[in-house]
C-alpha cells in the first residue's frame, strides 16, 4: 500500500470548506489540511480542530499573501505578486514580519507549532518568500514541520502542473535539503477546476495510480454554506470535489492500492 497525503486546503475560509475538512477527516478521508489564518474566521475554526480528532490529521500553516495577509501592503493579486518576487521587489523585513505574524496567529489559537507549511496559491516556494519561511523554521526549531514541495510526478499530463513547479519547486527542495529541512514528494492534484462529478472522479483516480509514499494530494472540498459562491472563485468545483470525496474516495483508494496518512507518519 502506498501511503500518501491528502491535503485539503483553505481551511478557515468559509463554513463549507471548514464543515468538509472536518467531516471528511473523521471519515479518515483526509489526512492533512492547511489554515488560513488571517481569515476571520479563524479563531473559531481553529477552536473546532481542537476538539475534534486530529490525532491522525496534520494541521499546517496555509501561508497567505493573496486573500488575507494581516499586513494589506503586502496583498497582491497572484500575478502581481510572482512578478514582484521575481524582479526581487517584495520587502525582506515585511515579509518577514508577516510570516512571523501567521506562524504565531496558528500557534496562538492551536497551543502548538504547525505539522507542515505550505502556500495559497503556491506562494511558500517563490523566490523571497522562501527563504524567509525557513528562516523562520529554523528561528522557532520547528525541525519536524515539513513543507509541501511541487513536483510533478511521472505521467502527470497538463502545462499547469509544471508551471506550478517552475516557479520555485527545485530551488525551494535544494534549500530546505541544505537545512535539513522535510518536504513533501511529488504534487497531485493540480487541475483547472472545471468539469463534473464524473472528471473529477477521473482526474482523482488518475493521480491515486501515479502517487507514490509521501506524495500529497491537494483538494478544495466544500459542502454548501449561506455564504453561497459569493467572492470564491472555484466555489463550484469545491462542491464537486467534496462530492466526489465523500462518497467515491474508499473505492479509488482501494483500487488503487493507496491508503492516506499524515506525512509525518508516512515517511
Amino acid at each position: 500500500m502506498r501511503r500518501i497525503v491528502l491535503c485539503i486546503d483553505d481551511y478557515a475560509l468559509r463554513p463549507g470548506v471548514d464543515a468538509a475538512v472536518l467531516e471528511l477527516a473523521a471519515r479518515g478521508l483526509a489526512s492533512a489540511t492547511s489554515c488560513l489564518v488571517g481569515s476571520p474566521r479563524w479563531p473559531a475554526a481553529a477552536a473546532a480542530l481542537r476538539a475534534a480528532d486530529t490525532s491522525r490529521l496534520d494541521v499546517g500553516l496555509h501561508l497567505d499573501f493573496t486573500e488575507a495577509p494581516f499586513d494589506g501592503s503586502l496583498r497582491h493579486g497572484l500575478g502581481d505578486f510572482i512578478t514582484r518576487a521575481y524582479l526581487h521587489r517584495l520587502p525582506a523585513q515585511r515579509l518577514a514580519a508577516e510570516i512571523r505574524a501567521q506562524f504565531d496567529a496558528f500557534e496562538q489559537a492551536m497551543g502548538r507549532a504547525p505539522d507542515h507549511v505550505d502556500g495559497h496559491q503556491h506562494v511558500h516556494q517563490l523566490p523571497g518568500v522562501r527563504e524567509r519561511v525557513l528562516e523562520e523554521l529554523a528561528r522557532r526549531g520547528h525541525a519536524r514541520c515539513w513543507l509541501r514541495g511541487t513536483a510533478v510526478p511521472a505521467g502527470e499530463a497538463g502545462l499547469k502542473p509544471r508551471l506550478i513547479a517552475a516557479l520555485g519547486g527545485p530551488a525551494l527542495r535544494r534549500r530546505a535539503r541544505r537545512q535539513g529541512a522535510r518536504t513533501s514528494g511529488h504534487l497531485l492534484g493540480v487541475y483547472d477546476f472545471g468539469g463534473d462529478a464524473a472528471r473529477y472522479r477521473a482526474l482523482l483516480a488518475g493521480w491515486l495510480a501515479r502517487a507514490q509514499d509521501g506524495d500529497v494530494l491537494m483538494c478544495h472540498p466544500a459542502r454548501a454554506d449561506a455564504s453561497g459562491s459569493a467572492g470564491d472563485p472555484i466555489a463550484s468545483a469545491r462542491l464537486t470535489e467534496y462530492g466526489v470525496l465523500a462518497q467515491d474516495l474508499p473505492a479509488l483508494l482501494a483500487a488503487a492500492g493507496c491508503t492516506l496518512a499524515p506525512l509525518l507518519r508516512a515517511t
